[in-house]
């Protein structure tokens, strides 16, 4: 029978060298030599009032090192780090043996707020001195990640109202039937039970009435429609995923084409409206031939003009770029595949109990229109364009839509509008061309077609390493400011990666 040497498993003392710990070419030695060596860490120390009095405080430096190396090992959560300061040997070696505790760690990520910013700032200077940022094509995209908040406490504030009163019925309903069960023999209550039910009942609509005060309106949309709140974070947002609905936010990146160094990083609960904001966020690293490319969820009317304005050179596909590009051919059945944002509690789809008009009769050869209670409109309008179309509209007389028994059915609001008006498009205007025109035509060209595969191969492999690789698979504060805050330490750690991976520090 073969002899093989003993191992030793378990239990050991050892002496440790903690800087041979640290090799060079890794990313804690890349870590260690930006916090020591490059990083203004000012911001962090001001905090701290104990040169006098108080006991001592963990220097930043040191918390910083533990959180991005954690990061980085895809540990996000405080009591991990705080166990891996004691137990693990390359943490021993990074905090120098400091082990803070869980709360410091925690409260250090919480309350950094933009500092993060600036520190992300710093190091995207240091990659561009470094020339990992080549300045030719930035792609921008977002990632879609659930929040440290309940889906179930979402709703309008009559949704909030409605549960209230519910509550508030059923609490009063509880009491009396605790008033007539007092009456009952001894043996057949059970009234600890109910009396702790009814303290839940209590408490929840109570802490629900306290909301609603505190949350005097609706969280409104930018065209004034009204968004759900939610109870445990107000500023997270629903949004709809290939594998259902989260509450959360969307970790937004613009990355550079070259060396995949994200050039602004941004946490919010709704990307479509950042698309400026963002672009303008890299003007630092813009050269005048700089493309800009994003996914369609990005495109709109307004923000191609202003990058047109702007002579910034993008590449913004439609949401029906798809069915122009015979590379998507045969992508029908995935359309068969249930809506995300279907609900299995709605019995159906919200139909409106307005006249649209196509309950209206147009006659395009005579120009005339008929509502549907039979009254001819007059017309008010021809030859108009809106977006780019013809049309002509018409509106009622109001001898006719005062005293129609259909007011209600017609009109919105009938009790501040007097007439209906209906309009009817008839095609596109000659000569009128859209921002949006121009760039279906660059998007279905075959430079167009090459920067939308570009940009897959840019930002995709970004998210696949925080995701991933860094497990980052839920934002573990609330609001947007904390929540924008942990995604640049993300966004950071994917920076310094890059760091090390080019020789930084050696």
């Amino acid at each position: 029978m073969p002899r093989y040497k003993p191992i030793h498993q378990g239990l050991k003392l050892l002496p440790v060298d903690f800087d041979k710990q640290v090799q060079p070419g890794s990313f804690e030695h890349a870590l260690c030599h930006l916090v020591d060596h490059e990083l203004d860490l000012a911001a962090f120390r001001t905090r701290h009032k104990n040169d006098i009095e108080g006991a001592p405080a963990f220097d930043p430096a040191v918390l910083l090192k533990i959180v991005l190396l954690a990061y980085s090992r895809g540990i996000v959560s405080s009591r991990k780090m705080e166990a891996a300061c004691r137990e693990n040997v390359l943490f021993i070696a990074v905090s120098g043996d400091s082990q803070p505790h869980f709360t410091t760690l925690a409260a250090f990520v919480s309350e950094m707020g933009d500092l993060a910013a600036k520190l992300f700032a710093q190091v995207l200077v240091l990659c561009n001195r470094q020339g990992l940022i080549g300045h030719e094509m930035f792609a921008i995209d977002g990632v879609k990640l659930p929040s440290n908040a309940s889906k179930a406490k979402s709703g309008t504030r009559a949704d909030f109202l409605h549960q209230a009163e519910k509550m508030e019925a059923a609490a009063r309903k509880m009491l009396t039937q605790h008033r007539e069960a007092d009456a009952a023999p001894a043996g057949e209550r059970d009234t600890a039970r109910q009396a702790r039910k009814l303290e839940r009942l209590q408490q929840e609509a109570r802490q629900m009435r306290e909301w609603l005060t505190a949350n005097p309106d609706d969280r409104k949309g930018v065209k004034g429609s009204v968004r759900l709140s939610n109870r445990t974070d107000n500023e997270s947002a629903k949004m709809a995923t290939g594998k259902g609905v989260i509450q959360g936010y969307t970790g937004v990146a613009a990355v550079d084409e070259q060396a995949q160094i994200i050039v602004e990083a941004h946490g919010t609960g709704s990307e479509q409206e950042l698309l400026i904001p963002v672009v303008e966020a890299t003007e630092p690293y813009r050269s005048p031939g700089t493309v800009i490319t994003a996914d369609a969820g990005y495109h709109s009317e307004a923000g191609l003009k202003q990058l047109a304005e702007a002579n910034i050179d993008a590449y913004l596909p439609d949401t029906g770029y798809r069915q122009r590009d015979e590379r998507y051919a045969g992508q029908e059945h995935h359309k068969a595949k249930p809506d995300p944002l279907y609900d299995k509690l709605a019995t159906g789809k919200k139909k409106s109990s307005l006249f649209k008009p196509k309950d209206f009769h147009f006659d395009p050869v005579k120009q005339t229109c008929i509502c549907p209670a039979g009254k001819t409109l007059y017309r008010n309008g021809s030859n108009c364009v809106f977006n780019g179309h013809l049309a002509v509209k018409f509106q009622g007389a109001q001898q006719d839509c005062l005293p129609c028994g259909l007011r209600n059915k017609c009109l919105r609001t009938p009790e501040k509008t007097k007439t209906r008006q209906v309009a009817f498009f008839l095609g596109r205007a000659p000569g009128f061309e859209t921002h949006t025109d121009r760039m279906k035509v660059k998007i279905d060209s075959d430079k167009g077609k090459e920067m939308i595969t570009r940009r897959f191969a840019t930002v995709e492999p970004v998210f696949g390493n925080i995701r991933g690789n860094k497990r980052l698979d839920r934002f573990t504060l609330r609001g947007k400011t904390k929540v924008d805050g942990q995604w640049k330490l993300y966004c950071l750690v994917h920076n310094i990666e890059k760091l090390a991976h080019h020789g930084y520090g050696m």
